[in-house]
């Protein structure tokens, strides 16, 4: 059974240690104690939990499409040159970074700053974890 600190199990969920301290003394985030007795949290729970209280942020398009990974974020950097260009964008704490025509990113009007949504369909993802963890 994996189980995660509260510091590694705010890292994942993009919060202060602080606020997984709350939501465990409050009763919302289950926890229980290692050998050590720290305080740790189930991987079940926490993906659980993780998964209950996602707030991704509101798709502006308001265009209906197939795709479920959809991540609304900010444009950080636009490289263009004459023919292809690559965008960047943060969309929570990631990074996503896309190739296109240097025209459809001029279309788009695309530059630092802008909202977008990158939109992904992909017939491959790859998983990966971490190296000494079964």
């Amino acid at each position: 059974m994996t189980q995660y600190r509260i510091r590694e199990s705010a890292e994942l969920l993009g919060v202060s240690d602080d606020t997984v301290r709350r939501w465990v003394d409050a009763g919302t985030l289950p926890a229980g104690k290692d050998a050590s007795g720290r305080k740790v949290i189930d991987g079940v729970d926490l993906a659980e939990f993780a998964r209950n209280h996602a707030t991704p942020a509101a798709d502006p398009s308001g265009v209906r499409r197939s795709a479920r990974n959809r991540f609304v974020g900010l444009v950080t950097r636009v490289i263009a040159d004459g023919v292809m260009a690559q965008v960047e964008m943060q969309c929570g704490p990631h990074t996503v970074v896309s190739l296109m025509s240097s025209e459809a990113a001029r279309e788009l009007g695309l530059e630092p700053g802008r909202m977008a949504v990158a939109v992904v369909k992909a017939t491959t993802v790859i998983v990966e974890t971490p190296g000494g963890s079964s």
